[in-house]
């Protein structure tokens, strides 16, 4: 993975969990905190869009796959805390 590569990965990490974090709670979580998000999104959001057989390519599909996947993380993390 080369620097270019990587600084595209960790930008949509951050938009998505940018937008997860706004959606879900009303704010983000900052830079470093919104990154995580989106990254651990990604690979969530992957997963279940792999499961119902959809596939989004491109960056605007990687960012919407993302998001997703962040949104279910923040849902899940929120219904443990409750409990």
């Amino acid at each position: 993975m080369d620097i270019t590569a990587l600084a595209i990965f960790l930008a949509i990490g951050a938009i998505a969990g940018w937008l997860a974090g706004t959606l879900m709670k009303g704010g983000g979580f900052g830079l470093l905190g919104n990154i995580i998000v989106g990254i651990l999104g990604s690979v969530i959001g992957g997963f279940v869009f792999s499961l119902i057989g959809v596939s989004a390519g491109g960056l605007i599909g990687s960012i919407v796959t993302a998001t997703v996947g962040a949104a279910l993380l923040l849902f899940i993390v929120k219904l443990i805390k409750k409990a």
